[in-house]
């Protein structure tokens, strides 16, 4: 059994730390437009996974809500996915100076960017906002003869390697993290369990539909939907308290000692101006003061996380040194 401090990754107080926000000159021109001026134009937005994917679905809710608040018009959404994120994270750290560019992201590009050594790093971006706080959901397809998380559990604890659990996350990412901290919490060596990595939330979900693997870690959001028409069986959410609109129990009520949440955000190119980094915090600002977004985030099962600017740039470091440290003691890294 590991230290009792990996029972409780949530979001919390945010420490003091390291800024990451990268400022290059007070260039002017080339950036989005708008403001004052009127709705914001030539903004991209960058997933780096696959459509269908919780970044995916983040980050078009977020285009909508500008659009639909007309705080911007003509908003372009684009996946490029790859090695759990890293691949646009690499896009982005390129287009140094481009303020016309934005990248959806969250907890797994953090792990992703550890595990996968990648050469970029969120140091070298230019953090925006953290958006919302998201359950993780421990769902098996309906035919699944798994009806409880203890059956589930027992099995598991059997013979790990016949129960393998996907997740559409690299290593280091929240869909592997869920797995690994449960199966400490339940007194199962981590390194034990067979994870498959998929890339993003539309595989992970046709594998859990298909049989391809006993149970699915996952965001809440991209099964709420499917669990409502029967098509798979949410047995717990991860969160302290139960998400609205959804018929599972919590991890603690099923008497795991556990508590974890994923989160999402948005970051810039490096190398933007100072008024650039501002508009763009403004922007996301009003977006989330609009009746619009509170709407969505009940919509869509999201707690509200928001953060901007140096506060935000604090918790990116607080949170890659949580998972380094979460990977370290559970012997995954």
């Amino acid at each position: 059994m590991r230290t009792a401090s990996l029972r409780k990754l949530t979001v919390g107080a945010v420490a003091a730390g390291l800024v990451l926000t990268g400022c290059g000159t007070t260039a002017e021109g080339g950036s989005a437009s708008g403001g004052e001026d009127g709705p914001v134009s030539g903004l991209r937005i960058m997933v780096p996974n696959s459509p269908g994917s919780g970044y995916d679905t983040t980050a078009r809710v977020v285009s909508k809500t500008m659009e639909d608040v007309e705080l911007a018009s003509g908003i372009e959404v684009f996946n490029l996915e790859g090695a759990g994120g890293t691949v646009g994270l690499q896009r982005l750290v390129n287009e140094d100076g481009n303020a016309d560019l934005l990248m959806q992201m969250g907890l797994g590009v953090v792990g992703a960017s550890y595990t996968n050594e990648s050469e970029a790093t969120l140091e070298d971006t230019t953090p925006i906002a953290r958006l919302i706080e998201e359950s993780e959901a421990i769902v098996v397809p309906a035919n699944s003869p798994y009806q409880s998380l203890d059956q589930l559990i027992e099995a598991w604890k059997a013979d790990p390697g016949a129960v393998p659990v996907g997740g559409a996350s690299n290593p280091g990412g929240p869909d592997h993290l869920t797995p690994m901290l449960l199966a400490d919490a339940v007194d199962l060596d981590p390194t034990t369990v067979n994870y498959v990595s998929y890339d993003g939330g539309g595989e992970l979900l046709a594998a859990i539909l298909g049989n391809q693997i006993a149970f699915g870690a996952t965001g809440i959001g991209e099964v709420a939907e499917q669990a409502a028409a029967g098509e798979v069986r949410i047995l717990a959410v991860t969160s302290e308290e139960p998400v609205e609109g959804v018929d599972a129990p919590t991890l603690t009520e099923e008497g795991v000692d556990l508590v974890f949440t994923n989160w999402r955000g948005i970051v810039a190119a490096p190398g933007i101006s100072e008024e650039e980094i501002q508009r763009h915090v403004d922007l996301v600002t009003e977006m989330h003061d609009s009746e619009e977004w509170q709407q969505a985030l009940e919509t869509n099962g999201w707690s509200d996380a928001f953060i901007t600017g140096d506060e935000f740039s604090s918790f990116l470091s607080d949170e890659s040194q949580r998972v380094q440290t979460i990977l370290s003691e559970l012997g995954l890294a």
